[in-house]
């Protein structure tokens, strides 16, 4: 059986404990972590910005020509998804294949998905509340695409049955 876990800053501890509890011994274990380029390519397109409007280099601090934000970004995104890879793992307990990938966060999930047996993720949206809200875009995304079976996880307790919403009026 081969399981992924997309684990996501914030809730992967549910995702590592729902593989520990549902993924049988000997399963191929996959913790995904995927970063998404929106805060680097925002940093690019600061740094080009600001230096694409005419200002001489001479207005800016000697140690800043050529050194683009967005490239630091990216390097401490890395080490921060080593990070979470790394504790996922010792929090699983057993031996496991850690993957980092880049992207459009939705998609690199869904493809990691084929071919697997099950995909495990947690909700990432409202979580005050039963409902569709209680997932993401891209959490919605993953659900809706997913090419294998779908372990969907509350990162803490659910709440109660009190917080459905109540259904629309009829009309006449």
């Amino acid at each position: 059986m081969r399981v992924i876990a997309w684990l996501v800053e914030g809730t992967w501890p549910a995702c590592v404990d729902a593989v520990r509890a549902h993924a049988p011994e000997g399963s191929e274990v996959v913790l995904l972590h995927v970063s998404g380029p929106e805060v680097p390519d925002l940093a690019h397109g600061a740094f080009a910005g600001l230096l694409g409007r005419g200002h001489p280099r001479g207005h800016l601090p000697a140690e800043s020509w050529g050194r683009d934000p967005g490239d630091r970004l990216e390097e401490l995104g890395g080490g921060s998804a080593a990070e979470l890879l790394d504790a996922a793992a010792g929090r699983l307990g057993r031996p496991c294949r850690r993957e980092e990938r880049s992207g459009r966060v939705e998609r690199e999930v869904v493809a990691t998905a084929e071919g697997a047996d099950l995909l495990v993720l947690a909700r990432d949206g409202d979580r005050s509340r039963l409902g569709p809200r209680s997932l993401g875009p891209a959490a919605r995304f993953v659900v809706d695409h997913a090419p294998c079976p779908v372990l969907l996880v509350w990162p803490e307790p659910a709440p109660g049955l009190g917080t459905i919403p109540p259904p629309p009026p009829h009309r006449p």
